[in-house]
């Protein structure tokens, strides 16, 4: 008898593990608000199951927010239910951000929650509007590239993490210098930078402008468990609205996987 009932435990065991559900997190970033600016956030149901997804907004200062229309944090949709809310923000200009958790209740299943965005500004009378794109958080991402080619970009930095992050940026004029060892003559050549080192509080996003001072190149290597960077481009027009650029690539030591 006890022999039947420890197979029948370790069978329920390996089925109970087998089962085992995990969360995928996306991040939609660079949401604007204030007097002129809102966003709109768009959560759907792609799959043909029911699917439990819960939703943390913050301010750009990291501080959460709530939500106008999604009262609890946790919700559900339906097979191919969306729903759309934004940020009670009313008087704040930064960018604000909002993560989305999906629970997949089993191994074999993949995520079938869309998150999007879209950002509407008003300037002279004139409405424009940019969509926003989901991105996932990484450890230690890093960007160079050449400013001229990204004139008047911003660089949009979110850190998703309960734990300061460190951004240190290198504003360059092409130059580079080297410091000789006794046990290496010849070492590697380094930018002179204008450089800046900024602590990132928890959960806050913060923007850098790609170009300062005439500079001809910019980097920036960030050290932190889930950071989220996006190149951001201005319209051609005098309203400042920037869509994201999605021919920039970042690099990463690994993907954070929460």
């Amino acid at each position: 008898m006890r022999r039947i009932i420890f197979g029948l435990l370790a069978v329920g065991g390996m089925l109970f593990a087998g089962q085992q559900e995990r969360v995928v997190q996306s991040v939609l970033p660079s949401l604007d608000y204030g007097p002129s600016c809102w966003s709109t956030v768009n959560i759907q149901n792609l799959g043909d199951r029911p699917a439990a997804v819960a939703l943390e907004a913050h301010r750009s200062s990291g501080a959460l927010v709530a939500l106008q229309g999604a009262s609890p944090m946790t919700t559900r949709l339906a097979p191919g239910q969306q729903s759309s809310f934004r940020l009670e923000i009313k008087d704040e200009t930064g960018a604000a951000w909002v993560k989305l958790r999906e629970t997949i209740p089993a191994p074999q299943l993949s995520p079938v929650v869309a998150l999007s965005g879209l950002t509407e500004c008003v300037a002279a009378d004139q409405l424009r509007s940019t969509t926003r794109e989901v991105a996932f958080p990484i450890r230690n991402p890093w960007y160079s590239g050449e400013a001229a080619a990204m004139r008047g970009n911003l660089i949009s930095l979110v850190n998703t993490t309960e734990r300061p992050a460190i951004a240190s940026l290198c504003y360059s004029s092409g130059n580079l210098y080297s410091v000789p060892t006794p046990g290496r003559p010849t070492s590697e050549l380094k930018p002179i930078c204008s450089a800046l080192d900024i602590q990132v509080p928890p959960f806050a996003s913060i923007q850098f402008p790609v170009e300062r001072d005439g500079s001809s190149e910019f980097s920036i290597k960030t050290r932190g468990d889930g950071i989220v960077l996006q190149m951001l481009r201005p319209l051609e027009t005098d309203v400042k609205v920037y869509q994201v650029d999605s021919t920039i690539r970042f690099g990463g030591e690994a993907t954070l996987n929460k």
